[in-house]
């Protein structure tokens, strides 16, 4: 077994001169600390980029989702019961009113229709009679060769063989009506889905059997809800003026589509309902777009982007200017008294383009920091830097890399 060699610890002023060194360090770094002076009194008043408030007329827009419903919607189903002989169309094609979509078995109303039509000769032939008849009798009896009684049966019978006859060409009318439902055509032009029967199935007419349905795809609807609430407040800014409705006729409707993009075809308003939906709280908005080359589904859903008004003289702050903490309320760094930075409440609800409209807490002329906050506290002072107004390019690429 191998000794080790004892390793004894350093004498006592040895092991103090090795840690001097580590205690001179941090009595350095606070010496330095204390006498150099801050960054910003060495450097001056902080460079930051300001836009100046001035009021402007913007429309006011409201983006709500909703859904592409066709403008018409026809079930063809069957009137008369038979067998389904043949399909006529081809499914997802565009179909015409008045164009042949299925050919029921016709055989039993054909049938039908003739005997309809041997029913009124009968009628008629009997009705022939009845009126020579009562024709002879009216000339006998005033020379009383019959007796009155005899007169006004023939009468009697002559009238109930006009009854006849109007009942047998009833019946040549229903049969040919029934016999024209055999072959099913469109009520409607637009676009045709599914056969929901095959060639061999038995219709019926009661209940009526479902056979396609057609879709008329130009124009669409789109529908949306908006909040009760907010169509009230819409409706009070409107009545006192502070908001220029923009018409009846004048209320134009963007559709965005699932993908981001605006649909090219703008629409405009059609109506608004009358009644909220208890469940929501909402009401509904219903939207008339032109679709002609079919790019809008019925079920697809898309964003209408609606011009509810006119703010005629609205203050926009940028978005990256706003601050938010954190129970929701907006605050920003305005340049006060003395170039020195004062913070502001503000009340912005309403997003225009990459702007907040602010209803309160701005006047016009206030100096706005859209640039360099992260470098500046309240009452610190400032160097302003004007910026471009708010849907511009920046003013330059500093003021944008300082963000």
């Amino acid at each position: 077994m191998l000794d080790h060699p004892v390793k004894r610890p350093p004498p006592v002023g040895e092991r103090g001169r090795r840690g001097l060194p580590f205690l001179l360090v941090p009595l350095a770094i606070l010496a330095c600390s204390r006498s150099a002076p801050p960054a910003q009194m060495a450097q001056g008043p902080v460079e930051v980029t300001a836009i100046t408030l001035a009021p402007k007329a913007v429309a006011l827009q409201r983006e709500l989702p909703g859904r592409v419903s066709a403008f018409r919607v026809a079930e063809v189903r069957a009137r008369v019961n038979g067998i389904v002989l043949k399909r006529l169309f081809q499914e997802g094609a565009d179909v015409k009113a008045g164009q042949r979509l299925f050919l029921i078995d016709s055989a039993p109303y054909r049938a039908a229709l003739d005997s309809a039509k041997a029913q009124l000769a009968r009628a008629e032939a009997g009705l022939a009679s009845a009126r020579l008849q009562a024709q002879r009798y009216g000339e006998l009896v005033g020379a009383n060769a019959v007796s009155k009684q005899e007169y006004d049966n023939a009468v009697a019978a002559q009238k109930s063989g006009e009854a006849e006859v109007a009942a047998a060409q009833a019946a040549i009318e229903t049969a040919t009506i029934n016999l024209d439902y055999t072959t099913v055509t469109a009520p409607v032009s637009g676009r045709i889905g599914r056969a929901a029967v095959t060639e061999g199935a038995y219709a019926q007419a009661g209940p009526a059997t479902l056979l396609a349905t057609i879709q008329q795809l130009d124009p669409v609807y789109v529908d949306v809800e908006q909040s009760s609430t907010e169509l009230l407040r819409l409706r009070r800014a409107l009545e006192s003026g502070q908001l220029k409705g923009s018409g009846p006729d004048q209320a134009p409707v963007s559709v965005i589509l699932e993908d981001g993009s605006v649909y090219s075809q703008p629409g405009k308003l059609e109506f608004s309902d009358a009644t909220v939906d208890p469940s929501t709280g909402s009401v509904a908005l219903r939207a008339l777009v032109p679709n002609p080359r079919a790019e809008l589904l019925p079920g697809m859903f898309v964003r209408a982007r609606l011009t509810q008004g006119e703010e005629p003289a609205a203050l926009l702050v940028p978005q990256l200017a706003v601050s938010r903490g954190p129970t929701g309320e907006a605050t920003v760094l305005v340049v006060g008294e003395g170039g020195k930075v004062e913070v502001r409440p503000i009340v912005a609800d309403r997003v225009v383009e990459n702007s907040w409209l602010v209803s309160k807490g701005l006047k016009e002329g206030d100096q706005v920091i859209v640039s360099g906050i992260q470098k500046v506290r309240p009452g610190s002072p400032v160097k302003v830097v004007p910026a471009a107004a708010p849907g511009a390019a920046p003013a330059s690429p500093a003021a944008t890399s300082s963000r």
